[in-house]
């Protein structure tokens, strides 16, 4: 194992490729419009994604890089996790004082499985659906996945066919969502930037971007609670999916390929 992480770190092209990628998206850099009472935000970590997929299919990236390029999602996450903690530290007696609400609204990822999944074996999907809708489909749930079933297996493939469509369009559709829904319904602000921080970085920046146009006077308090949110949603999200998400997907998909098996028997 051991010699498998020296191979990492002495594959220079992965590395050179990489930061080339990242200078190029970082050059272009974020541009954002306004879609009505909403915000479209299209940040590097979009093109560098692009970028990155587009390489893969030419002769500068080889099966070896794309391999060793797996492992360096989780360095990834650790210091998108480090640099969201330093932000909220200020911040820190408005978060307590809000406590309650912030726990508890992990559970709302739940939702993702008692709407998304039926849905999906409606659809036809087999047991790519457990990993496409047991959560929603993050850095940490990938590595989740990738843990119990592997990479090539159906569930490995349905989790990061999410977790690609969400870094091309989580980010559009949050911020689009997020402007409409805190304009046009009573509810605070701040329980919108609670509901930002779902566990994703671009989609977090893409809410609270659109709830900081609409309501400005709250910039802090929405940067505060939505990487409050987000903080808690990286950091307790991998154990509500691996405790509840992912064993409540499995029975649930049981029950219903169960049913629907009855159904075409009789």
């Amino acid at each position: 194992m051991s010699q498998v992480h020296l191979g990492i770190w002495k594959d220079w092209r992965l590395h050179v490729i990489v930061f080339l990628i990242v200078v190029f998206a970082e050059f272009i850099g974020t541009h954002e419009f306004s879609v009505g009472p909403g915000v479209v935000l299209l940040l590097p970590m979009l093109y560098a994604l692009l970028i990155g997929l587009g390489l893969y299919f030419t002769p500068a990236v080889k099966e070896k890089q794309s391999k060793n390029a797996e492992p360096l999602i989780v360095l990834g996450v650790t210091l998108l996790i480090a640099k969201i903690g330093v932000v909220i530290g200020p911040s820190l007696p408005q978060i307590i004082e809000a406590g309650p609400a912030l726990l508890l609204q992990e559970f709302g990822n739940l939702g993702t499985i008692l709407l998304a999944l039926p849905l999906a074996v409606l659809l036809g999907l087999k047991r790519e659906s457990i990993g496409m809708t047991h959560s929603v489909a993050r850095e940490p749930n990938v590595g989740l996945i990738m843990d119990k079933y592997g990479f090539n297996s159906p569930e490995g493939r349905g989790v990061m066919a999410i977790y690609i469509f969400g870094t091309v369009f989580g980010a559009v559709f949050m911020g689009l969502i997020a402007g409409f829904l805190a304009t046009l319904t009573p509810l605070h602000p701040l329980s919108f930037a609670m509901a930002s921080g779902i566990g994703s970085g671009s989609m977090m920046a893409a809410a609270s971007g659109s709830l900081i146009g609409s309501f400005p006077e709250f910039e802090n308090d929405i940067i505060a609670f939505a990487g409050a949110s987000n903080l808690l949603s990286l950091s307790t999200g991998l154990y509500m999916s691996m405790l509840i998400g992912l064993p409540l997907t499995e029975k649930m998909y049981q029950l219903m390929t169960r049913n629907k098996a009855g159904k075409g028997q009789s």
